[in-house]
């Protein structure tokens, strides 16, 4: 349910965005002042790195109650001793972890829509006859790639999730 609301919230976004940034294209800004803006008011910016986040928070919070009954974290990253199959570090490590992770998340999307805008902006300043095809395709660019960061990083978590809610309902957790 929770996920339903944040794909629809995400893709209102997109839209909104999708609009605004038509709408934009009728203000010439400075180079740099426009790039920044289109980045930081980019969706694409933020859905992996927020995705990542809520999955893996949610796969953390579902593995508690194992680890409450002695079961060890099979993720390295997560365990005390860095080693797989061992005792799980505390509730706050792992959200610090959690979100170091979500902000490097961040940071790849933000480089790369960096480089797509900067690229776009070229393109647009190169092919003015051309400017709607030329932001279709970074468009296209931009949400391909969160797509597929925002899958590879969450839908492992999710699943798990899943699998930890089903596994401690069985064992009366």
């Amino acid at each position: 349910m929770i996920r339903m609301r944040l794909v629809a919230v995400l893709t209102a976004l997109l839209l909104f965005s999708a609009r605004g940034a038509i709408a934009q294209d009728r203000v010439e800004r400075p180079f740099i002042a426009d790039v920044i803006t289109r980045v930081v008011l980019d969706p694409t910016t933020y859905a992996p790195a927020a995705l990542a986040y809520d999955a893996t928070m949610r796969d953390w919070r579902t593995s508690q109650p194992f680890f409450q009954h002695g079961f060890h974290e099979s993720n390295a990253r997560f365990t005390i001793s860095g080693l797989p199959n061992d005792v799980a570090v505390s509730y706050g490590a792992g959200q610090r972890i959690i979100r170091a992770d979500a902000l490097v998340s961040l940071r790849r999307s933000a480089v790369n829509n960096l480089a797509e805008q900067i690229i776009e902006r070229v393109l647009v300043n190169k092919y003015p006859d051309h400017r709607k095809l030329v932001r279709a395709i970074g468009w296209a660019q931009r949400i391909s790639f969160a797509s597929f960061k925002a899958y590879r990083l969450s839908s492992p978590h999710y699943r798990q999730a899943g699998q930890n809610e089903r596994l401690a309902e069985q064992l009366g957790f």
